[in-house]
């Protein structure tokens, strides 16, 4: 964290070795580590327009679109003050002409997408972090609930926008709960294949905390297992390869499929 503002109830962190400072709220939904390896995890091409679903205040997008030059990224979230921070990061780190920010429900008709400017078909590569809690406890912070709490179907409305964004044989990124993995799998069927999957394991000997998949709209290729990625050692002190993608902005082998 560089500074807390108690006027505004915002912080300015760094993320990616300082490559990136971001405001975001200091209370309800922050971003954290998920955001930066679902970057690392997503692959473009300089010309591509990516899109960017539960963008939050851009932490996903902006640290793709750093990593990669030449991308057009929109960064899409339902909460309007998240998406004027995902604004205003996008200007403070020297990207205004490359990302906007849009206020809109992943749920939205297609029709309130195309007046936004995203109509069917305009994407290359769509990354998402939905929300994956259950309902059961939700987060007093009505915002930080938005953000994580999902319903059920929750899942397949999102694979079902990010399907209708993606050109044919666009690519995309999500990542999820590792023990979710099965629902994961049954929501891609219907419009993705070349699902590559690799687990995310807060430890060695530990079960998989989170899951990455990459997919291919209208693809029928089988899905490949990754070797996982160990987030720190049996002490907690980070491992070299984590490090590597969250510090130094390195991508994972799901990038370059």
């Amino acid at each position: 964290m560089i500074a807390p503002d108690s006027r505004n109830g915002t912080s300015d962190d760094a993320v990616l070795g300082g490559r990136l400072v971001l405001r975001q709220p200091l209370r309800g939904h922050r971003f954290g580590h998920d955001a930066i390896l679902l970057a690392a995890a997503t692959g473009a091409r300089a010309g591509d327009h990516v899109v960017d679903l539960g963008a939050g205040v851009g932490a996903a997008g902006l640290a793709l679109a750093k990593r990669i030059a030449g991308i057009s990224v929109t960064l899409v979230d339902i909460d309007a003050s998240l998406v004027g921070l995902a604004r205003d990061n996008a200007a403070r780190n020297g990207m205004a002409d490359s990302v906007r920010a849009l206020c809109l429900d992943v749920a939205a008709p297609p029709a309130s997408f195309a007046a936004a400017g995203l109509a069917a078909a305009s994407a290359d590569c769509v990354l998402m972090n939905p929300p994956f809690n259950a309902l059961q406890n939700p987060s007093p912070e009505p915002q930080r609930r938005v953000a994580h709490a999902a319903g059920a179907g929750t899942l397949d409305e999102w694979l079902r926008a990010a399907s209708r964004l993606l050109r044919p044989s666009g690519v995309l990124t999500l990542i999820w709960r590792a023990d979710g993995l099965a629902e994961v799998l049954a929501g891609l069927a219907a419009d993705f294949g070349a699902v590559t999957l690799l687990p995310i394991f807060p430890k060695p000997g530990a079960p998989a905390i989170r899951v990455l998949a990459c997919a291919i709209k209208s693809s029928r290729a089988p899905l490949a297992l990754l070797s996982g990625l160990v987030l720190a050692d049996a002490v907690g002190k980070p491992t070299a390869e984590a490090e590597a993608v969250l510090r130094g902005g390195a991508s994972l082998p799901l990038a370059s499929r």
